[in-house]
């Protein structure tokens, strides 16, 4: 079960004047009726700015984004410094842009909602800083959001999902199996026991040099291996998926990942060629790296999806399984989970590409669930904390 708890570093309540400074650029709109309730959502757990209102009903009044991805792709990856001052830079104008596009003030609002954990420490910080100088000077309520509940929930914006139903969270930080019983019931039934398979493409990415490759040098880690893999053999190198014996429904990429960096350093010995420059095998080794990555989650998941039927965990007839994070819009990863809800029955359900990654809209929408709820609601944020590590699944 998700569980938030206030444990971490405190923030010292804002001044008068610091307040003023933060609000004072906002440009808000006459006040007017409103018949539903209205959540901002703000998110800042890693490198994505993010906020978004949404009512109760489900549609978005308006969302803005900054995304950090051209600045950490110069530099080979996220360093948390350089995340929380784009963050600092960026917040304010997010959350304003959202605001004004959603043609409400502040005092509209039912609630705030913002990502407390997990996440990057620094990241985290901006978010909640910012989150509560808002709640204090317009006295509304705050939802801490745990952000792989917010990942969970964000079919329930896009479909209509009941209780319970089965959710694989794929993405660049983290990899989970939970059955969804409730806003904030989960029951973990799998987990990566290293690393997370977006920061294992991710690292495949940059060990290739695919940065410097003419087709992929403005994409992501994950998004130039999916690229490149559609030119490659899958085939060509045997790859084997992990933990093939393992009679549980956990993941592990770490193992694979160093095999992989073997077989790139033996050909790049093969090949005469430096540490950075592009093999000519990448694209194979991009296809079957993406192959066997695939496989695993699929195998894994499929065991998930029988342990539960055979407990009836899930509806026998209509089971739902929910595919979010930023790996979930990795079609290739789609196409292998269908292949496993085909043979099980089950219904496969993804949403749009834009909220698999980090976003406003989930924040909302989960600090909606929840309003509705009456769960995790705050009319007091003394001593509320942020959490970079997940210590309350």
């Amino acid at each position: 079960m998700l569980i938030l708890t206030k444990t971490a570093e405190v923030f010292s309540k804002p001044s008068k004047r610091k307040l003023y400074e933060v609000l004072r650029h906002f440009n808000f709109h006459p006040r007017k009726l409103f018949l539903h309730k209205l959540v901002l959502g703000i998110e800042t757990s890693c490198d994505d700015t993010a906020a978004a209102v949404v009512d109760e009903t489900g549609n978005v009044l308006g969302e803005a984004i900054h995304s950090q991805t051209e600045v950490h792709l110069k530099t080979g990856g996220i360093i948390p410094p350089v995340a929380q001052q784009l963050h600092r830079e960026n917040i304010q104008r997010i959350v304003q842009e959202a605001l004004s596009a959603s043609n409400i003030s502040p005092s509209d609002l039912s609630a705030i909602a913002t990502t407390v954990k997990p996440g990057l420490a620094l990241s985290l910080g901006v978010g909640l800083s910012f989150s509560l100088k808002l709640v204090d000077q317009f006295r509304k309520p705050f939802i801490p959001i745990h952000h792989m509940e917010a990942h969970a929930l964000t079919i329930r914006l896009t479909n209509k999902v009941e209780f319970p139903f089965l959710v694989l969270l794929i993405s660049g930080g983290h990899c989970l199996l939970a059955l969804v019983r409730g806003v904030s019931d989960f029951l973990l039934l799998g987990k990566s026991l290293d690393i997370a398979p977006g920061d294992m493409l991710d690292k495949v990415a940059r060990r290739l040099s695919l940065i410097k490759h003419p087709e992929c040098s403005a994409m992501s880690g994950g998004k130039a291996i999916e690229h490149l893999a559609k030119q490659g053999n899958k085939l060509h190198f045997d790859f084997r998926p992990p933990m093939q014996r393992a009679k549980n429904c956990d993941f592990s990429f770490s193992g694979l990942q160093h095999i992989v960096d073997k077989t790139i350093m033996q050909k790049e010995k093969e090949e005469g060629i430096e540490k950075g420059q592009i093999l000519s095998s990448a694209a194979d080794i991009a296809a079957a790296v993406q192959h066997t990555i695939a496989c695993h989650i699929a195998k894994r998941t499929h065991r998930a999806i029988l342990f539960c039927k055979q407990r009836d965990l899930l509806c026998q007839s209509n089971a739902v399984l929910v595919v979010s994070g930023g790996v979930a819009s990795n079609l290739y990863i789609r196409e292998a989970l269908e292949i496993v809800t085909d043979a099980t029955r089950c219904t496969l359900l993804c949403p749009p590409p834009r909220l698999c990654t980090d976003n406003g809209i989930m924040i909302a929408w989960n600090g909606v669930e929840r309003l509705r709820a009456g769960l995790g609601i705050l009319h007091n944020t003394e001593g509320i904390r942020y959490e970079p590590n997940d210590k309350g699944r």
